[in-house]
């Protein structure tokens, strides 16, 4: 051998050497244990809160197995056997009925298998002693150990039944389902609109963002979730009070919860930017979308349930196909300068394809959801009507069931603020309006600037406004 390559073999094994001392790795043995331990708080929990948590609760426990206590966890269910054994990964059942055979998996049942980079930290986790290192308290909540209130709670929002006689009110951890008075339309102010309640829905969930009935009035579609952790979709039997239902995805709380109007698919929005559907029986992803650039806060199906509408904090109301998931129209104007910012609220008319949204800006606003006229640069040409301005921002609104009220809620330094106005008005597209949208903005001059602001105020009646304290 040369000196030359005698020379360069023994400044290369001086570098193996002193790269080997540097990276702690020389005599090491390669299967030895990493320096850093799973963690069970935001490594182990959000894999199991995302694939497991929804059949093995309080409410659903399925197989007699409760995995959102942390001693139920380890121990198990029906079989006996032990779920998790501590520093056992191969004695743990958890692994066993998680493990793929042949791409298939015991659990999670109908859906795809734990991929094995997230079956591998399990294991690792059980080998280093199953530690649990979640700080947060778990509260299993049921109906013999209900919520117990030091003072009034929250309510982020609430919804009639489709005969008006119950009403829905979100909790912590829980929906309250309370009689309406049969008599409450007799202008009897004596006469208290709301009754008893009749159940209490205790879910998975302590925060509980939406909720709606389902059209024929026998489920009830609840979204929420445990921030920063992860979001859920409940559905309850309103006659037995049963969870018949429970989808846990994403990772922070679920918004915008609605209806396909044949009652077969479900409707929300995430925090990381997508609107999703799911089967409302089997919780089976049925849609996912990612065209809006933030937080997805509202959504409603069309009349014929084809198409899906939805708003965010991207300051944007979007048409999605639903048979084809394909983005096809912004419906409100998308010009920078003119938007005002996040859209957080969507209702549809009953009867037409026409929507009522309010957000950041105050002002609830009426739009057609299909356009009349090709978009050009800075339209708004679907905009019908743009209804008084609230104090605030609009934080919901809806539309009576038949279709001839808008209400709209806002706040504003602990105040709130309900309007409800007339939506008898004329909605079809004039000729003259129809030539004007259809010009580009920087064209349209002043009096047809001037025509169209009259057109879309034209005929607004605010028919009442009330002032409630929220202190």
């Amino acid at each position: 051998m040369g000196l030359v390559n005698q020379t360069a073999l023994f400044w290369l094994g001086v570098a193996l050497i002193i790269t080997s001392l540097q990276t702690g790795s020389f005599g090491q043995d390669s299967n030895s244990e990493p320096s850093e331990k799973i963690s069970f708080a935001t490594q182990v929990r959000p894999l199991l809160a995302a694939n497991c948590f929804g059949c093995h609760q309080g409410k659903i426990d399925r197989g007699k197995y409760v995995m959102t206590n942390f001693t139920g966890m380890l121990a198990g269910g029906e079989s006996g056997e032990p779920a998790i054994v501590p520093g056992k990964p191969q004695e743990s059942r958890l692994i066993a009925v998680c493990t793929s055979q042949d791409g298939t998996a015991e659990m999670p049942p109908n859906a795809e298998p734990l991929s094995s980079k997230d079956l591998d930290i399990i294991s690792q986790w059980i080998k280093e002693g199953a530690l649990n290192d979640y700080l947060k308290p778990t509260s299993n909540f049921s109906n013999e150990s209900p919520p117990v209130y030091s003072r009034l709670p929250m309510v982020t929002t609430l919804d009639f039944s489709p005969d008006g006689t119950l009403l829905a009110v979100s909790g912590f951890h829980e929906v309250l389902l309370i009689k309406v008075a049969s008599n409450w339309d007799k202008a009897d102010t004596e006469q208290p609109i709301l009754g008893e309640i009749t159940k209490r829905l205790i879910g998975l969930s302590s925060r509980i963002d939406g909720l709606k009935f389902s059209p024929d009035g026998k489920h009830l579609a609840v979204c929420g979730g445990n921030p920063g952790e992860h979001g859920e979709i409940q559905v309850w039997n309103v006659e037995t009070g049963d969870l018949t239902l429970s989808k846990t995805l994403s990772f922070d709380t679920l918004y915008g919860v609605n209806w396909s109007p044949d009652g077969t698919t479900i409707s929300f929005g995430c925090t990381d930017t997508t609107l999703r559907t799911i089967n409302a029986t089997t919780g089976e992803q049925q849609l996912f979308q990612g065209a809006h650039d933030d937080w997805v806060r509202d959504t409603v199906f069309s009349k014929d349930g084809t198409k899906l509408v939805s708003v965010g904090r991207d300051m944007s109301c979007k048409l999605t196909d639903v048979a084809t998931q394909r983005f096809m129209d912004n419906i409100t104007s998308i010009t920078p300068g003119v938007l005002k910012g996040g859209i957080a609220a969507v209702d549809r008319h009953p009867t037409r394809d026409e929507i009522v949204i309010g957000g950041a800006d105050g002002i609830p606003k009426v739009y057609r959801m299909n356009r009349l006229t090709k978009r050009v640069i800075g339209d708004d040409a679907n905009l019908i009507r743009e209804l008084p301005k609230m104090p605030g921002r609009v934080q919901s609104v809806v539309v009576s069931t038949d279709g001839k009220r808008i209400a709209a809620v806002s706040s504003l330094d602990g105040q709130g603020f309900l309007s409800v106005y007339s939506y008898e008005f004329d909605t079809s597209q004039p000729p003259n309006i129809k030539a004007i949208v259809s010009k580009v903005v920087t064209s349209q001059s002043k009096e047809e600037k001037d025509t169209l602001r009259a057109h879309v105020t034209k005929n607004v009646k605010q028919i009442s406004d009330s002032k409630i304290d929220t202190g």
